[in-house]
């Protein structure tokens, strides 16, 4: 539905074999003017119910997230951008936020928090909150990152701040976290080593006790409960294994 009084919007999805939690996510999203859902190729009900909520779907084969997410925005209607995955949703606070910022736009890139949630808790501390996210931006002034993981927006302005989350409900078991976990890291690994960065034995001891330190302690982590404990252990396995792995990469080219 157009709103006239303020600057049109299109919300813009990367999806894969996301129908279990995309008709959620769409309908947080009833508010915008537009929106896009860009499919890589799902072999479930992604497209049907995109289509049936009244969503545009294009088609594009994966490029990587950056890529991907960048390829979203360019496709959109309307040069403001809400760029949310199919597992994210808008909360009534968020919302509001954004449609009064949109009335009178103070700037052209937003940022928010993003609440994960965890074994079935909303994670409010640790690691995993308040997880900022840059999100809503007018295309012209900003732009998805090209990396292959850990994307993000790239802004050529000022970025203000909106109260209200964006709630990530993920449905993937423990198992389906590690295995993309296990991705991720072998990703960040390449990534890093490509661009120059080496890890050696102070590497693998101290990050992950650092990285315990200060989500668990510091940033009150302890709080989250078991959920916490679980997330922020998993943080600092993931930091040890991206380690582990760009050793890996040098110990095969200096074997060459």
């Amino acid at each position: 539905m157009s709103h006239p009084q303020r600057l049109p919007l299109s919300a813009v999805i990367i999806a894969h074999n996301a129908a279990s939690t995309l008709t959620r996510c769409l309908e947080a999203l009833a508010f915008c003017d537009e929106i896009l859902v860009v499919d890589s190729g799902s072999t479930d009900d992604t497209v049907a119910l995109a289509l049936a909520q009244g969503a545009r779907v294009v088609h594009q084969d994966w490029l990587g997230y950056g890529p991907q997410k960048q390829f979203a925005v360019e496709q959109a209607s309307h040069d403001w951008v809400l760029s949310v995955d199919a597992d994210e949703r808008v909360s009534e606070t968020l919302r509001a936020s954004i449609l009064q910022a949109l009335d009178r736009p103070g700037h052209l890139a937003y940022r928010f928090p993003r609440c994960n949630r965890f074994l079935g808790r909303y994670l409010r501390h640790g690691e995993g909150y308040p997880d900022w996210s840059l999100r809503l931006f007018d295309r012209r002034r900003a732009r998805w990152s090209t990396d292959a993981v850990h994307e993000k927006v790239i802004a050529q302005t000022e970025v203000a701040a909106l109260s209200g989350d964006l709630l990530h409900d993920s449905a993937e078991t423990l198992s389906g976290y590690l295995d993309k976990q296990n991705r991720y890291t072998s990703l960040a690994a390449q990534q890093a080593y490509a661009a120059g960065r080496r890890a050696h034995i102070g590497h693998l001891l101290l990050s992950p006790l650092l990285r315990f330190i200060k989500f668990y302690f510091v940033r009150l982590g302890f709080l989250d409960g078991v959920p916490g404990l679980v997330h922020i252990l998993i943080g600092c396995g993931n930091s040890f294994t991206k380690h582990a792995k760009i050793l890996e990469l040098q110990i095969k080219q200096t074997s060459k």
